[in-house]
């Protein structure tokens, strides 16, 4: 009997063990987001999935501080260049249907634009390895803002005056919105179909993603959108939120955590055309000198403590959103926030840092690298830093580096 009473207690522990486990890291988690779990704060909707399904999923403070309405999973946020890599999921497809070729030139499509002496491929274009300038630095530069309405054809125009690139197309990588703008008309003309059409039939409507669209209508109703917030200098938030802004293809996208499982599993197991997509989509940009570079198709791939991850994040008005993906753990944190404050790629990796713990390879510092003492605390340096080759960015659509885990 005793020994039965052993065995008895052994199993129980053992049972119990993964569900207390699990309910450690969830407050693990909690204690993450802890900054934004409160009464008159904007937060964050966060989705942890592990083989095609969540196995956290929660919302940390208010949708809306005007209404009082807390945030949900269900809540839908401006993606920023998140959207990236659904505008090149519509190139690839079209590609696949025959309307166009990533290798064709893009004056085949919009032949208005200049002729700087070198092709420029809708797969540099993809890459951003194309030259062309940044169209919101160019609105910045001609004194209008990027919140302002602004019509397809004033931005091509804009585009189309430019007397040179940024660089001879393929020799080098430069992020630029120009590009993904470019490619939501490419597929526009291409298919005779706009680009929110085109993603509709080909993207959303078969995998399910019933919350998610291009917004290229500013008139339209969008349910479940939630308003972005910037934090006040007197400790009250500040409404940041444009509903003017409806151009699509290097942003433009809204959605939400739970449609975003439906596109993490298609990675796995693609319900999408004739079964290229995601293989062309994590296939990385090579340069004119045979370089390989980080971007894909509106992805960053990269390692991340010794693991290799597939990302990207995206922020405008006050939206800070990512997609952080683990391919061999089949493992993504998708993380969405309406405060512009919100450091979503530090976010992110805390969330898999909780989940990946027994994976991830011990974080190492400067001293451990080269022998010597540590650098100074980088909190030290605080402030807003843009990398040599990223062209200017008007200061509302900018981030601290130490948010910017990938271009936005």
């Amino acid at each position: 009997m005793r020994f039965a009473a052993i065995v008895t207690t052994v199993l129980a522990f053992i049972i119990k063990f993964p569900a207390l486990a699990a309910q450690v890291s969830r407050q693990r988690v909690d204690r993450t987001f802890a900054a934004y779990d409160k009464p008159g704060s904007p937060g964050c909707a966060l989705g942890v999935i592990r083989d095609g399904n969540f196995i956290y999923r929660k919302a940390y403070g208010a949708a809306s501080l005007e209404l009082g309405v807390p945030l949900s999973p269900q809540s839908v946020f401006y993606m920023g260049s998140v959207s990236k890599q659904f505008t090149a999921a519509s190139v690839v497809l079209a590609a696949e249907q025959g309307f166009l070729s990533l290798d064709d030139s893009v004056r085949r499509y919009i032949p208005e634009l200049p002729d700087y002496g070198h092709a420029i491929t809708l797969r540099q274009m993809l890459h951003h390895t194309s030259g062309f300038r940044d169209f919101e630095t160019l609105l910045y530069l001609s004194g209008r803002q990027g919140s302002d309405l602004h019509s397809k054809d004033e931005m091509i125009d804009l585009i189309a005056r430019q007397k040179g690139l940024n660089n001879v197309p393929g020799d080098d990588f430069i992020y630029s919105n120009t590009n993904y703008f470019l490619l939501g008309e490419v597929v526009n003309r291409a298919t005779k179909k706009s680009l929110a059409e085109f993603a509709v039939e080909n993207i959303f409507q078969p995998l399910g993603m019933v919350h998610t669209r291009f917004y290229d209508d500013h008139t339209s109703v969008m349910p479940g959108r939630v308003p972005a917030y910037d934090p006040g200098s007197s400790g009250n938030f500040l409404l940041d939120w444009s509903t003017n802004f409806d151009i699509v293809g290097p942003g433009g996208l809204m959605s939400n955590v739970d449609d975003l499982l439906l596109w993490d599993r298609n990675f796995y197991k693609n319900r999408l055309g004739k079964g290229t997509l995601p293989k062309e989509m994590q296939t990385r940009g090579v340069l004119n000198n045979g370089t390989q570079i980080g971007y894909a198709l509106g992805l960053e791939l990269s390692t991340y403590r010794g693991l290799p991850i597939v990302e990207h994040e995206g922020g405008l008005f006050g939206y800070r959103t990512a997609i952080l993906r683990f391919p061999e753990q089949r493992f993504a944190v998708v993380c969405l926030c309406n405060l512009s404050s919100a450091a979503v790629g530090s976010l992110s990796r805390s969330v898999a840092d909780v989940f990946l713990e027994k994976n991830l390879q011990p974080e190492v510092n400067a001293s451990q690298l080269s022998g010597q003492p540590s650098l100074p605390d980088p909190s030290a340096f605080g402030g807003k830093y843009l990398d040599p080759p990223t062209p200017f960015i008007p200061s509302r659509h900018r981030m601290p580096i130490s948010q910017r885990g990938a271009p936005t």
